[in-house]
């Protein structure tokens, strides 16, 4: 579907202003990229992962003559309040974001500066990172970021005890996975916690399904605009295995009223109450901070089950490909960004994001990885990835953000079975793809 292009939205300049002063603690707050004060502003989200961006930024300004400047605002703010100064003199020279649907509208409203010319005087910032990866922050065929932090992934966690008792092995393919929702349902266990209160854990489930049934040309034909795609045999298959899945009983009754935010989800594996959840790598530290002896003792996972007969590649991945580092086209230190770029392959950069449990998607990454807080997780993960022929960006991330909460309420519904596969393809056919 293509609809016109659209500046990001504005909010008041109330707003705009509320968002310089809070800028102002965690940087200097008194320039951008429009607005020259002599240095490049590095604006990131919000989160622990900070301290490793600021050591990048130490780091940078050992040696430059143009100096950079750190800016957060918390995660929970952060798309919002980027949207509102976007456009305005207070934007960034170098901003955070997750590549794909995040950054098609800055594109669109011409914002963005193209890498090409960065990448042909240093090819090292394109070959130095996973194509798989790397891709995902390619749009209309010209690259508009860096990776920056970790790959995630989504895998299929369980509990081994759990497994072990129902007579389980995690599943190699779909069939296997309906044969263990009946053994752990024997077992008076839930076979998958899902947080579906929260929505985009449900999404996890389609995206795989749709990838290991179609490959991963039908979403992107989806993404280009193309309707039809959405009505292909491929699709209805997938829909109908989720059906079948769900009123198997494979999530409960309940799994709406659970939240993986709150950790619901989570307890739910962690106590032996449920046998898999799908869900990011993040939830290895999710469940180490949660509950750390079962993260330690009884935690497993494995990759998606492969789909017999499907067109999609067993080892394609579906999730996070990580963050990326975008430039607005005003900067006025467009060579002083480019030699910050190139930090995020440098050995002492990936050594740092390993030692916070960040899986970087450099090609040297391979060579850390038993410095990481977790060797054998950290190698399970990297492996996948760099063996990956495909890496599909988590759906409500590839499409634009305005197209977020149609989709989820979409996915809910079908997921409850207030829609059926018609009106899940009819609302997926009305969401805009720029």
């Amino acid at each position: 579907m293509k609809t016109r292009a659209r500046l990001p939205r504005l909010i008041a300049t109330g707003a705009t202003l509320a968002l310089a002063l809070s800028l102002s603690a965690c940087g200097d707050g008194n320039g951008g990229a429009s607005a020259d004060d002599g240095k490049i502003h590095i604006l990131v989200y919000g989160d622990a992962t900070n301290k490793i961006e600021k050591q990048v930024v130490d780091k940078f300004n050992e040696t430059s003559d143009v100096k950079a400047v750190l800016d957060t605002i918390p995660g929970a703010d952060y798309q919002k309040k980027l949207q509102t100064i976007i456009s305005t003199p207070q934007a960034p020279d170098v901003f955070f974001n997750w590549g794909g649907g995040s950054i098609k509208p800055f594109v669109k409203a011409d914002l963005l500066l193209p890498l090409d010319d960065f990448i042909k005087k240093n090819p090292e910032l394109e070959s130095n990172f996973l194509p798989s990866v790397f891709n995902n922050a390619v749009v209309d065929g010209k690259p508009y970021g860096i990776p920056m932090r970790g790959t995630q992934p989504v895998l299929l966690f369980h509990n081994k005890n759990v497994l072990k008792k129902a007579g389980v092995q995690p599943p190699k393919t779909w069939d296997d996975l309906l044969d263990a929702v009946e053994k752990l349902k024997d077992e008076g266990v839930t076979p998958i916690a899902l947080g579906g209160g929260d929505v985009w854990p449900t999404q996890m489930w389609f995206q795989y399904l749709y990838d290991r049934i179609a490959g991963p040309e039908l979403f992107a034909k989806a993404l280009e605009g193309d309707k039809s795609a959405w009505e292909a045999p491929e699709s209805k298959k997938a829909l109908k295995m989720i059906r079948e899945l769900v009123d198997a009983g494979a999530f409960g009754k309940n799994y709406d009223s659970v939240k993986y935010t709150n950790g619901g989800s989570v307890a739910l594996v962690a106590q032996g109450k449920a046998g898999f959840e799908l869900m990011g790598s993040w939830y290895y530290s999710q469940q180490l901070t949660d509950h750390p002896d079962f993260a330690e003792k009884g935690l497993g996972y494995s990759a998606f089950p492969a789909v017999a007969g499907g067109k999609g590649d067993p080892k394609n991945v579906a999730g996070n490909t990580n963050n990326y580092y975008s430039v607005l086209k005003k900067t006025k230190h467009p060579e002083a960004v480019a030699k910050f770029l190139e930090l995020m392959y440098s050995d002492e950069f990936v050594k740092a994001q390993l030692d916070v449990g960040n899986l970087t998607t450099t090609t040297n990454t391979d060579e850390f990885i038993e410095t990481s807080a977790t060797p054998e997780y950290s190698r399970f993960q990297y492996d996948l990835v760099a063996d990956a022929p495909s890496f599909q960006l988590s759906w409500d991330q590839a499409y634009p953000q305005s197209a977020a909460s149609d989709m989820h309420k979409a996915i809910q519904q079908f997921f409850n079975g207030q829609l059926d596969a018609d009106g899940f393809i009819k609302a997926m056919q009305a969401l805009p793809t720029e």
